[in-house]
Order: C-alpha cells, then structure tokens, then sequence
C-alpha cells in the first residue's frame, strides 16, 4: 500500500510540474493520429452467415473456414465482382471467416465503401457454397453423381437374386435347406446394414448443401481504428510514454539525497544544513541558444523530481543555521584560517547558500567569534563534469557546500579529488535546502524583533557548539 501511495504522488507530481509539456504532446498525439487516419482511409466490414445443415465436427467446421479464404474461393469472387486494381491475392486479406455455435460460418469482407463490403461478403458467401457443392457431388458431374446410385442399384439386384434363391432352395426341413436359408438372411441383413451404413456416410443425404442465411447487412460506420479512435489513441499515447520515460528516469537517477551519502562521496563530515528562501528571481540571460528557449517553453528547464519546498521559519531562525555553521568551523579549525567555499556549478541553491555563509561569517556578533575569529571565505564554483580547484596559495581549505539531489557518487568524488589535487583538506560540507519564506509584515515588527533573538542564539551556539 505504502509502495502504491509513492508511485500515485509522483505520478500526481509528473502530471503538475510538466503539465505545459504534457499538453503539447497530447496535441502532438492527437495530429499524428489524424495524419494517420487521412493516409489510411477509413474501412466498412460487412458480414454474412453460411449455415452447414446436419451433423459436423469441430475439424470439419474449421476445414470449411479455411475453405471460406482460400484461393479457390476468393480467386473465383474478385473474377465475379471485377473491381479494377484489385486481384484475388489483394482480396484474400480483406476476407476473414469464423465458425460459431450453431453450424454457422459468418464471413467478413472489408472494402473502402459500405456498399463495397456488403457485396464482398454476399459475393464469397456464395461462392463458398457453390465450392462445397461441387466438393459435396451436388454439382452436374455425371461420374461424382452416379457412383452412390449404381451401388443402391446392384445391391437391390443382390437382394433380389437372394430371394430366389431362398425360393429354389429345398423347402423341406432338412438339416441341409435350413443351413442354406439362413445363411441367405444372413446375407441380406449384412447387406441392409452396409447400405445403411453407406446411406449415412454420404454428405448428400446427411450434409445437405450449405445455406446462405440472407444478405449481409451494409455496415453504417466505419471499422476500428476509426478517426476519432486514432485520434484520442495518439492523444494518450504520446503524454503516457512521457510519464513512463519520467519514472523510468526517476528510477535509473543515481543522485545523492541523504546527508551520510553526501559526506561519504566527499569524504568529509556534514556540518550542518542551511535554508534558502524560495523567490520569484529575474531570469536568467540564456542568450540565444534555441533548445533554451525550447526548454523554458516546455518548462523541463527545472527538475520535477524535487519535493516541494518545505515551510521555513522566520528570517531569524535561518540566520541561526548559518551561524551555526560558522561556530562548528571555529571549534574545528585550530586558529583563524583562509578557505575555499566550493559551489557545484549550476547549483543555484548552493551559490545563494555559500553567499549568505560568507556574509554571516564576516558579521558574526557571537562572543565565540571575537574570540577564536571567523575564517576568511571565498567562493569559487567548480564544474563537475571537468572539476578544478585553483592551487592553494592563501586558502588552507575547502568547505564544499550544494543541494540535495543533484549530484551523483561519482561527480562528488570528482570534486574532492579536485580539492586535493589542488592541495586544499575538505573540512566540511554544508547541504542547503529550498524553502518558502513566510510573507513579511509591512510594519516591520518582525525585524525589530529578530534582532535580540540573533544575538541570543548566535551566543548560545558559540557556547555550545
């Protein structure tokens, strides 16, 4: 059920953060479904019933649905209806037969036109039976139809040559007449039971001729996939495939999320977690790249597999974050020390984050940071396809500080290797969070307020640790 609930959020959350991407394919979709429909031209399916009198077997019936699209009857059907472009092998696949319950046999035709269809189907229907009549005798051959016919003859011609003999036979009661008499009606039954035998092999008498039960009906819409069908199908397909490629996506992701995960790519220690207001900045110049433009119009230009930016407190509580996050460099760090604040190039979370760091670091008022003294930071930002850190000079160290969900194992080895071939100790990682910012007051109350709340924290913090 847990499993469930996950998949049905963040399929809700692919639906709503790329809903302007899932429109435009949706009509993407539904053109390519009507282009589809315009060059495959819509087709009517008529269909018309064959009934088989008398006993058949399960085999028998599929033999005369084979019969039904074979060649010799749809040869004989394309030469009756005499369409101009189209042959029997092109008429075989517009013809399909199945047997139902009942002895029926009902045979489809399809053709670009309702009338087209209706006569299609009337057409092999009437051939199938013609073909099963011939097969069956009913046909004018004279040899097919004679041979049952001269065998009733001679075996009605042996009946009678018995009865004479039982006539000439000796009519006493001897041993000798007896044994002869019965013999001879032994013969006549034998003979009685093989015609009747014979009477119900044949098809003619048992199987009579096949019955076409009326005409097919003339279709009044068109056969599946229709318009409308193509249409709505392309429509679906196009935004499905989108969300499946999404969770696809989301499930081969290899992004680091938690903090121990973080710190051990990086091989250092987390010292604490920062939040950044969420706000409505200027866009950035993105010149004119073409696939930027076509990104910000599709809005894929930011990650939808984020969660949503949880509530942040007032803007006192996040400068509590900040400073302690310079207390715990101080008790770390043996005397007052040049770092390097490392940013992940593209990591807008993490550059605002490092810049409020270096601010608060210099403003700290904190009794701590009289004492001991903040250390000196500098931000650079490293690209983590090709990551470089400039060579230690006046930096002792580097405090790499991102955002959650947005690098991988192997691009944060990356940079800590960076560091080292630069010759710069990662002492810490900061990870810096999304937030949304409460409103401010517009009497500025607030402010006024923070103020003797910074001071007691940051002092409690220096203390602490």
């Amino acid at each position: 059920m847990s499993d469930d609930t996950i998949r049905l959020v963040t399929i809700g959350r692919i639906i709503r953060r790329r809903r302007r991407l899932l429109t435009i394919l949706a009509l993407v979709g539904a053109l390519v479904g009507y282009g589809t429909s315009v060059l495959f031209p819509p087709r009517y399916t008529a269909s018309a019933s064959v009934l088989l009198p008398g006993q058949w077997e399960q085999r028998e019936l599929m033999t005369q649905v084979e019969i039904a699209t074979s060649s010799a009857v749809v040869d004989r059907t394309a030469a009756t209806l005499g369409w101009r472009g189209v042959s029997g092998a092109g008429l075989r696949e517009r013809v399909s037969a199945k047997a139902s319950d009942g002895n029926i046999i009902t045979i489809s035709g399809t053709a670009e036109t309702p009338e087209r269809a209706q006569r299609l189907a009337d057409q092999v229907a009437q051939q199938l039976v013609a073909f099963a009549a011939r097969i069956a005798g009913d046909s004018t051959d004279t040899e097919e139809a004679t041979g049952p016919e001269t065998l009733r003859q001679k075996v009605e011609e042996t009946h009678r040559r018995i009865t004479d003999l039982a006539k000439a036979a000796d009519p006493g009661q001897t041993v000798e007449s007896v044994q002869a008499r019965t013999a001879l009606e032994k013969l006549r039954t034998s003979l009685q039971e093989a015609m009747e035998k014979l009477d119900e092999a044949d098809p003619a008498n048992n199987k009579a001729g096949l019955v076409v039960m009326g005409p097919a009906v003339r279709p009044t819409g068109a056969a599946p996939p229709t318009r409308t069908q193509l249409i709505a199908a392309g429509a679906v397909l196009l935004p499905l495939l989108a969300v499946i490629g999404h969770l696809a996506a989301a499930r081969m992701n290899r992004r680091l999320r938690t903090e121990p995960e973080i710190a051990s790519a990086l091989g250092s220690a987390v010292l604490g977690t920062v939040d950044v207001p969420g706000e409505r900045s200027v866009p950035r110049p993105e010149g004119r790249d073409p696939r930027a433009r076509i990104r910000r119009l599709l809005e894929v230009d930011t990650r939808w597999d984020v969660p949503a930016p949880r509530s942040s407190g007032d803007e006192a509580s996040r400068r509590t974050r900040y400073q302690r996050v310079c207390a715990r460099l101080r008790e770390q760090l043996p005397a007052p020390r040049r770092l390097l604040v490392v940013v992940p190039d593209g990591d807008e979370i993490a550059r605002r984050a490092a810049g409020h760091l270096v601010e608060e670091a210099g403003t700290d008022p904190s009794p701590a940071s009289s004492g001991k003294g903040d250390p000196v930071l500098r931000v650079v930002e490293v690209s983590v396809d090709r990551p470089m850190v400039p060579d230690r000079d006046t930096e002792s160290g580097a405090l790499v500080v991102l955002s959650a969900g947005n690098w991988t194992a192997g691009e944060l080895a990356g940079i800590a290797g960076a560091c080292a071939d630069g010759g710069h100790e990662v002492v810490g990682v900061v990870v810096a969070g999304p937030v949304r910012a409460r409103p401010a007051p517009p009497d500025g109350r607030a402010e006024d307020k923070a103020t003797p709340a910074l001071t007691a924290s940051g002092h409690a913090t220096g203390e602490s640790g």
